[in-house]
């Protein structure tokens, strides 16, 4: 490509110049946030205590403190756009918002910079293959499928938020599956030691705050609701929306029931954890039945070679050597 070539009136060399800055920005960027972010769960108090801060006064925070946060925070830009192209006012609004907060995004501003995205990143991504496909032609050989090729990038930008979210929604959920059983275990000892059951989810969240910060910060957000929402169970259904996992709905039901007719809780949270170590380890044992039939393909192509060549190459070898000299 000619380095005097021209796109839209700009000089392409004046286009990658550009293109490299804004790549050495987020680099930088990045290895900033990598260096100074020592502390996570720094952030995740800040949120808890906002979270109690909101419920203190009533769920409603004032128009002026909101006011604030929006002009040094920056996102009130966006939500000015996002309300002004009706992006929040949708029926799925509501399901969008509760897809976030499993996939742990909580802030008031999740749903706005989600919308957002949503909007933006097809005009990024189609503005990416023009540049890429029409400017600094790339591909050229293929230029037949160029028009097809910026259709998929614009798709992909469009799934692109949809593909975020839905990765940090599972690694979450694995997460949290993870450390359930070993949470109920606290939470029975917690129970016979007299504990009531936001005391109890407290101190299993301050326990599981290193192991496992996702279980911890929902434990957390679940103990503050019980003490200040006006019906507790309430409080434990918010918690199995938060979280997709059906043993922790199994958790929650549990939980619902020991505060609405009064039976033993440690009684019901052992059961519930003999049956979660139990399906634990079952999965365990169902991935090492199909650890055979995984390795079928790679013994195939890259051990029994190296063994054929091992074995047979000496043979082979003296086969070749007395042919030769019988000749």
């Amino acid at each position: 490509m000619d380095s005097t070539s021209e796109f839209l009136g700009i000089p392409m060399i004046d286009l990658l110049s550009m293109f490299a800055g804004v790549v050495a920005f987020m680099v930088l960027v990045a290895v900033y946030q990598t260096a100074l972010v020592s502390k996570p769960m720094i952030g995740r108090v800040k949120n808890l205590q906002d979270r109690r801060d909101a419920l203190k006064a009533g769920l409603v925070r004032s128009t002026k403190r909101k006011s604030q946060i929006n002009k040094v925070d920056g996102v009130g830009h966006l939500r000015a756009l996002a309300e002004k192209l009706k992006l929040l006012q949708t029926e799925q609004t509501k399901k969008l918002t509760l897809g976030l907060q499993q996939a742990g995004y909580r802030s008031k501003d999740a749903l706005v910079i989600y919308q957002v995205a949503r909007l933006v990143m097809p005009l990024v991504m189609g503005l990416v293959g023009i540049l890429l496909f029409y400017g600094m032609g790339v591909l050229a050989e293929y230029e037949t499928f160029h028009p097809i090729m910026a259709a998929g990038l614009v798709f992909l930008g469009l799934k692109m938020p949809d593909i975020f979210v839905s990765n940090a929604k599972q690694k979450r959920t694995a997460a949290i599956r993870k450390g359930l059983p070993d949470a109920l275990d606290l939470l029975v000892v917690c129970a016979e030691a007299g504990l009531t059951l936001d005391s109890a989810l407290n101190r299993v969240a301050k326990e599981l705050g290193r192991a496992t910060p996702e279980l911890g910060d929902e434990f957390s957000l679940a103990s503050i609701e019980l003490g200040f929402l006006p019906e507790r169970r309430q409080a434990l259904l918010n918690l199995s929306d938060r979280v997709d996992l059906p043993a922790l709905r199994g958790v929650v039901t549990t939980l619902v029931q020991s505060e609405r007719y009064g039976t033993p809780l440690a009684t019901s949270l052992r059961v519930l954890s003999a049956e979660f170590r139990n399906e634990r380890l079952m999965q365990a044992e169902e991935k090492a039945a199909r650890l055979p039939a995984t390795l079928t393909i790679p013994l195939i192509l890259f051990i029994l070679p190296t063994l054929f060549v091992v074995l047979l190459g000496p043979a082979a070898c003296k086969v070749v050597d007395d042919f030769i000299v019988k000749n």
